[in-house]
């Protein structure tokens, strides 16, 4: 399923493994850490991972799970530097949430993540709780889209 939106000109998709280098050349982090390639190829390959195309090119990625206490989580959303702030990741979270197969959708970040913070509120969550020592000094806040 493909969401087109004239305006921004922001492709959201479901990801296929075709997508899945140009997505970790996007991911800062991931280029820092293995792991976290093998796990967005694992998601991928199941199906959990939607992409952003934004000009021709992969400009971010969100990838969910169905199994937080029985609810959908949003367990990653990475956006290109140069795409931050133009509104991929709002498309993003809310092409996770036109997929969603729950009445809510969870997701979470560390007390220390401001843009990520201010990223939910902008996507419709609202914050739902907090969990320590994940972290330690650097609580994660879990937020939760209630969906229709």
């Amino acid at each position: 399923m493909e969401n087109r939106h004239e305006a921004d000109e922001i492709i959201t998709r479901v990801a296929e493994a075709g997508d899945v280098d140009a997505m970790l050349a996007c991911d800062a982090y991931a280029q820092a850490h293995p792991e976290r390639g093998e796990a967005v190829r694992a998601a991928v390959g199941k199906g959990h991972c939607q992409v952003a195309i934004r000009a021709g090119l992969v400009a971010g990625y969100v990838v969910t799970h169905g199994d937080f206490f029985g609810y959908s989580f949003v367990s990653l959303v990475v956006v290109a530097p140069a795409q931050q702030r133009c509104g991929v990741g709002r498309r993003l979270l809310a092409a996770a949430a036109a997929a969603c197969q729950t009445r809510k959708l969870f997701t979470s970040t560390n007390a220390s993540n401001g843009a990520a913070q201010g990223l939910f509120a902008s996507a419709g969550f609202v914050r739902s709780g907090r969990i320590d020592h994940l972290d330690e000094g650097d609580p994660e806040l879990v937020y939760v889209r209630f969906l229709p």
